[in-house]
């Protein structure tokens, strides 16, 4: 049972979690709010759209994923909210526009380089969200959407300032060490979860992902050491 509910992301604690948890729910509420201050009718409105929880997932709990940085968190939620309205005004069934919307929004932010999950639900929102959707028209995809994707994003880059995660993420140098001579060039299971903790950061990606591409990269090693070789034999 245990292994059931181990972290499934590279580098995950449980302490992150729950810092994780803080930072979504602060976020959230502060998206809701400033928005409803500034555009809506007052603190108690409701200006938020669904797609921004998934986004507070991915900001708050994985910051260091490509999918989670500021351009993948805006572009990807505005790109997609406006294919989601152009594709709900030229057809006419719901079933037909709600495929078109989101296989269109995958297709748009994977070519501006701003995948971010969520997106597909931005699409999806801006044809069957209703008649208040309906009513914004062109205007969804900047309020509420990409007004709500701006402020959560300031806010992840607040939270993580104060909590000192990476955010946007950038690879953070750590201190060399001198190399120890022998041995095998791939680090051990062990020697990789040190190396996680070290870095203090969640990655998208699982552990048994990270000992595959290890492995992965021991034979390609070996075979570019065995062309190297047959190279200087000629």
């Amino acid at each position: 049972m245990r292994a059931l509910f181990a972290p499934i992301l590279a580098g995950a604690t449980f302490g992150d979690r729950l810092l994780a948890c803080t930072g979504a729910a602060v976020g959230i509420m502060l998206t809701a709010i400033v928005t409803a201050m500034a555009f809506g009718n007052g603190w108690t409105a409701i200006l938020l759209v669904a797609p921004m929880g998934a986004s507070a997932v991915l900001i708050f709990a994985v910051p260091a994923s490509p999918l989670a940085q500021p351009w993948s968190v805006i572009g990807g939620n505005v790109i997609s909210a406006i294919v989601g309205v152009g594709i709900a005004s030229m057809v006419s069934s719901p079933a037909l526009a709600s495929g078109l919307a989101v296989g269109g929004a995958i297709l748009a932010m994977s070519l501006l380089r701003c995948l971010h999950p969520p997106g597909g639900a931005a699409a999806l929102t801006a044809v069957i969200g209703g008649p208040a959707v309906t009513a914004a028209g062109w205007m969804f995809p900047v309020l509420p959407v990409g007004i709500n994707a701006v402020i959560l994003t300031a806010a992840g880059m607040l939270f993580h300032m104060l909590s000192k995660h990476s955010y946007p993420h950038r690879a953070v140098a750590m201190t060399a060490v001198p190399a120890v001579l022998g041995g095998d060039s791939i680090p051990h299971p062990e020697d990789l979860d040190a190396a996680l903790a070290d870095l203090g950061e969640t990655f998208d990606i699982g552990r048994q992902d990270l000992d595959l591409l290890l492995e992965r990269m021991k034979v390609h090693a070996a075979i570019r050491r065995a062309d190297n070789n047959a190279r200087k034999l000629r």
